[in-house]
């Protein structure tokens, strides 16, 4: 299997940094799906690991689970650095799509969350449900590819400083217009015209000159339908 750090299109319309277990990063990526396919965009996905963005975090504070969900979200990044080694970043799209149904929609988050073990094929078998070489399993075990992790995710949090969590999202990389924020958080992700409006909405704000943040601690449950 061949290591490489990859080329990212300079065209993209945006770059998308995940970790596939975050949940909120797997609904804004639902939005951001359903614009791209509205409007055209090319989207680049892209990594940023909550292992190495807590290596020096005292777990001890967080629930119990935090530990072997980081190191999962490691795991599956290292597979999606090999498939898009491999085959590009329509693999990657297929294996977070394939990783969030099974993590998110499926239930395994949750039951890893509250204390259940991580399944032994569970990698496996997301590889087999993105249409990939099934050989790219292997890869999670594989700290080669660490590299890529660890640079996509310092790049991703020279964007935006490094209070901040999953995911980060890029408009217009590489062009006059570049601008980065992490999130929108969002428990559910809108469609149609109102993830158009959301869309721009966000944009104007990542454009703003001086803008940093707007937030509220209030959240509705989370919602994967």
């Amino acid at each position: 299997m061949t290591r490489m750090l990859p080329t990212m299109a300079t065209h993209a319309d945006l770059e998308f940094f995940f970790d596939p277990i975050c949940p909120f990063a797997w609904v804004t990526s639902r939005w951001v799906t359903d614009v791209a396919a509205q409007r055209d965009l090319d989207v680049q996905w892209r990594f940023i690991a909550l292992a190495i963005v807590n290596v020096d975090t005292d777990y001890s504070k967080f629930p119990p689970a935090y530990p072997a969900l980081h190191g999962l979200g490691r795991d599956m990044l290292r597979v999606a650095a090999a498939a898009r080694a491999e085959a590009g970043n329509d693999a990657v799209a297929a294996f977070y799509t394939a990783a969030g149904q099974r993590m998110h929609l499926g239930g395994v988050s949750a039951a890893v969350f509250t204390g259940e073990p991580i399944p032994t094929d569970l990698i496996v078998d997301i590889v087999t449900a993105a249409g990939l070489d099934p050989t790219l399993a292997a890869a999670a075990v594989d700290g080669s590819f660490d590299a890529v992790l660890r640079e996509e995710t310092e790049l991703a949090l020279s964007r935006t400083g490094r209070d901040v969590g999953t995911p980060i999202l890029t408009f217009d990389p590489g062009t006059d217009t570049e601008a980065s924020l992490f999130g929108p958080v969002i428990s559910k992700a809108p469609t149609g015209p109102a993830a158009a409006a959301l869309w721009d909405a966000v944009v104007a704000l990542a454009r703003t000159p001086g803008f940093a943040e707007l937030k509220r601690s209030l959240r509705d449950p989370l919602d994967f339908s």
